[in-house]
């Protein structure tokens, strides 16, 4: 399927008339850093309220060191945008601040969502620098809305994105989000196990995820209902005999191979077998996870359990998986918790949200930020994204920025380059080029018609598979191109040089902005 072209009626899409998810609080609308304020107040003293703002959402750095990331978190922005307004107990909140004008809160006492919101669907590889969300509009509008765009975007991206990688590790094995109880707080074990299942996650173990976004959910039981039986075997005979057609047993309270696995086999043998049932898997939770599950293995297959499943579990990561099976384990499953919900190894997706047009009267003029970082420099303008496949077997080939009025004929060859090192240049033929971003709202009403969750997973893995296995690797991959189109990097290149200062100019060029006069609309 395509979700980028996703107007079609056969797609099945999610009903937000009725709120999508979890977010139903006004008090969110306040979620934003309090600068946001202070900025929309003075934008309204010193510009028009209807002064058209662009902003891009895009990020720099693959966490992990990664190749890519997953973009997720669209469809919590979504119901985020449906439910802004300010309430009462907010303006007056903000009136006792001290600083906001009374046409200002009257503004807020009015607010209704009016912009242009263009992203990248769910689900899909995204690389740095490149724009995953636009948003166009007024600039007091744009401007409030910064902090939840990006707090949803990054989150559900960089958990997203850990997913891919640990279920990549797994090699088509089942692997479960165990993360809820290890999570920051409870909105990030709801949207973090969402994230984890579109980055390819089978199930959660969070149960009010599953019943927000129809999750598979799993969980059998924990060390302690075996602790509450006067045995482990009784412990076992019992869930057999209350759950005979999901029996998963826990088997390393005690003793996995001289206590656990034993009491499970003839648990299954007096509970499950004369009723007609047979065992699920059982679960092991400490030790040596190799080892243990090799022996256990065979303890099963002598008992005549070969369609018994093992589960591992205990502070996995795509690296632990992966040196696992490296060393032969016999585990057909994976329960993730803190090292997925976290992200723990490289917690933070930096995505930044950044002016980089202005409008008037309809005429766009690009905007630039200036910074002695060459990588904090912005690629200015209304932008949109076209990605690149080969005709011949559909792996993506290299993402070009453009203009958002350009159109990239991929009926003929077109010459891409790297926009830092210019010299080095492709021209790619037998392509096919994808316009990636997408438009979501449009003057405040939502046009998009945002597919389940299945789709959405579904989607992300056959997006990946796109992608060449040098760009999935681990360790050192290969570096994906995202270049300029010839037209923007020309603007671009000419808005640098225009912002040079001049002889007795502060020089630090750190944070300046500049335009490029005379641009004419797109």
């Amino acid at each position: 399927m395509n979700i980028q072209r996703n107007n079609s009626s056969n797609i099945d899409t999610e009903n937000h008339s009725s709120s999508f998810t979890w977010i139903n609080r006004q008090s969110l609308t306040m979620l934003a850093d309090f600068y946001e304020f202070t900025m929309s107040n003075g934008f309204l003293e010193r510009f028009s309220k209807n002064t058209i703002a662009y902003y891009d959402i895009f990020f720099r750095k693959v966490p992990d060191n990664g190749g890519f990331v997953i973009a997720a978190g669209l469809g919590s922005v979504i119901d985020f945008i449906l439910n802004l307004r300010f309430e009462e107990d907010d303006i007056e909140y903000l009136r006792q601040q001290k600083l906001f004008s009374e046409k200002f809160l009257e503004f807020l006492k009015n607010f209704r969502f009016t912009c242009d919101l263009w992203a990248i669907p769910e689900g899909t590889p995204v690389f740095p620098y490149e724009p995953i969300m636009v948003v166009r509009g007024p600039v007091l509008e744009a401007q409030l809305i910064e902090t939840m765009l990006l707090l949803l975007d990054n989150f559900g991206s960089r958990i997203a994105t850990k997913s891919a990688r640990v279920n990549r590790a797994a090699q088509g094995r089942t692997v479960v989000d165990f993360g809820a109880r290890r999570a920051h707080g409870p909105d990030a074990a709801i949207l973090g196990a969402r994230a984890s299942y579109i980055g390819g996650c089978t199930g959660t173990s969070c149960t009010l995820a599953g019943k927000l976004f129809d999750i598979p959910v799993m969980g059998t039981m924990a060390h302690s209902w075996v602790q509450m039986f006067p045995s482990e075997l009784e412990a076992f005979k019992a869930f057999a005999q209350i759950y005979p057609n999901n029996c998963i047993l826990l088997v390393d309270t005690y003793n996995v191979l001289k206590s656990g696995v034993p009491n499970a086999i003839r648990a299954f043998n007096e509970e499950l077998l004369p009723k007609g049932f047979r065992p699920r898997g059982i679960r092991i939770d400490s030790g040596d996870l190799a080892y243990l599950s090799k022996q256990a293995r065979k303890m099963l297959d002598e008992a005549g359990f070969t369609d018994c499943k093992i589960m591992a579990s205990n502070s996995l990561d795509e690296h632990l998986i992966g040196d696992l099976l490296s060393q032969g384990a016999e585990i057909d499953a994976f329960g993730v918790g803190e090292r997925l919900i976290t992200a723990k190894s490289d917690a933070v997706l930096g995505g930044v949200y950044k002016l980089v047009a202005m409008e008037e009267n309809g005429e766009i003029t690009p905007r630039i930020k200036i910074s002695e970082n060459v990588e904090k420099i912005i690629t200015p303008g209304f932008k949109q994204v076209y990605r690149l496949y080969g005709r011949n077997n559909g792996k993506a080939i290299a993402d070009v920025i453009t203009l958002f009025d350009e159109v990239i004929d991929d009926t003929r060859p077109y010459e891409i380059f790297d926009p830092v090192h210019t010299w080095k240049r492709k021209k790619v033929t037998n392509f096919r080029a994808e316009p990636l971003l997408v438009k979501i709202f449009a003057k405040g009403t939502l046009v998009y018609r945002q597919p389940k969750l299945d789709a959405v997973r579904n989607y992300c893995a056959e997006q990946l598979r796109t992608l060449w296995e040098e760009v999935l690797r681990f360790k050192n991959p290969h570096k994906y191109y995202v270049d300029l189109s010839k037209p923007l990097w020309d603007m671009k290149q000419q808005l640098l040089l225009s912002s040079q200062p001049k002889s007795g100019d502060d020089e630090s060029g750190d944070g300046s902005v500049t335009h490029f006069p005379e641009k004419k609309p797109h």
